[in-house]
């Protein structure tokens, strides 16, 4: 039997596509002392992917060409030569675009099998479910009835932090793109409203869904959003700066916008990145599961089957053509 890896072929100019890719084989590596290998069976799709792509500084390094796509995984443990680790287990942390990654024991994170569906540990338990959780615990600080604004509503992300503004009291507006995504947000996740940006005036639909204005402002997009929302957010307003997918395929960044409201209207704004503390993974996933289970907590996934189709799979999700949290299924549950 042998190991499949998605390797980047040349850096991508827009969007990426398949022809940016090679799909190679190999054979299964065999795990040194204190590694383990994993049978990876879902591989998680990220908007952060795209700056892996390219040369551009970041706060990661880029994939060279040659190496394996980066992405975070959750499989079963096939071969093993750490103590303590057996046959068999799940694990979620493996990275890779890859069917099975053989990586240090001691980056792993056991998953009890049950409790949730697999991919969830990758969505909605997972990095998406802890960055909006950060997000909204260190910066957002909902109040009761204060208004809270989420780009990209209908997202691993956006769809948790408006349910946790809910939680906590607060009037909850999404911004997502088509009828269907806004009919979720508003129906399937219990937010107040929700503004369709592809169709609708968005200075005029805030207005008439804000008329208090904007107090909390999760952002994931940037763009022709982030100005709308921008111009009504209230004195001493928060605004968590998560992602701005609507430019990262742009060859160069557009030019910002003027920021001086900041100081009048005394804003916080802060970006977030949710490795800088790990311990919240273990703090989400404590609090959330039991929400998973009971259905408190709403969640929504798009699922490719074949890793080679890990490529389309990141070219829907910069285009925001999938629906919730997107996952490759690489291999048998």
């Amino acid at each position: 039997m042998s190991s499949q890896s998605v390797v980047l072929r040349r850096r991508p100019t827009g969007a990426p596509s398949r022809d940016d890719f090679d799909v190679v084989s190999g054979e299964i590596p065999a795990p040194g002392p204190g590694e383990v290998v994993v049978r990876n069976i879902f591989l998680s799709i990220d908007p952060y992917m795209r700056g892996r792509l390219s040369e551009r500084k970041s706060y990661a390094n880029p994939v060279q060409i040659g190496e394996v796509m980066e992405g975070e995984t959750i499989g079963e443990i096939v071969a093993s030569n750490a103590h303590g680790y057996d046959l068999g287990e799940i694990v979620v942390g493996a990275r890779g675009w890859q069917t099975h990654t053989c990586c240090k024991a001691t980056t792993l994170t056991r998953i009890t099998p049950g409790g949730a569906p697999l991919s969830t540990y990758l969505g909605v338990l997972g990095m998406p479910g802890t960055t909006a959780y950060t997000g909204m615990t260190d910066v957002g600080r909902t109040k009761p009835g204060e208004t809270v604004v989420i780009s990209a509503a209908s997202g691993a992300v956006g769809s948790v932090a408006g349910q946790l503004a809910k939680r906590a009291g607060a009037r909850v507006v999404g911004i997502a793109g088509g009828p269907d995504k806004c009919l979720f947000v508003q129906e399937g996740l219990g937010f107040d409203a929700c503004v369709d940006h592809r169709s609708s005036d968005l200075d005029a639909a805030l207005a008439d869904t804000c008329p208090d204005g904007v107090d909390v402002y999760f952002e994931n997009v940037g763009g022709a959003v982030q100005a709308a929302v921008f111009a009504k957010l209230n004195v001493f307003a928060r605004v968590i700066m998560c992602g701005m997918v609507s430019q990262y395929n742009a060859a160069e960044l557009p030019p910002g916008p003027n920021l001086g409201f900041m100081v009048a209207k005394r804003v916080h704004m802060q970006g977030i990145l949710v490795s800088d503390k790990p311990e919240r993974f273990a703090e989400w996933r404590g609090l959330a599961a039991p929400w998973v289970a009971d259905g408190s907590l709403a969640y929504r996934e798009t699922i490719i089957d074949g890793l080679e189709n890990a490529p389309e799979a990141l070219a829907m999700v910069l285009n925001g053509d999938n629906f919730g949290k997107m996952v490759v299924r690489v291999g048998p549950d």
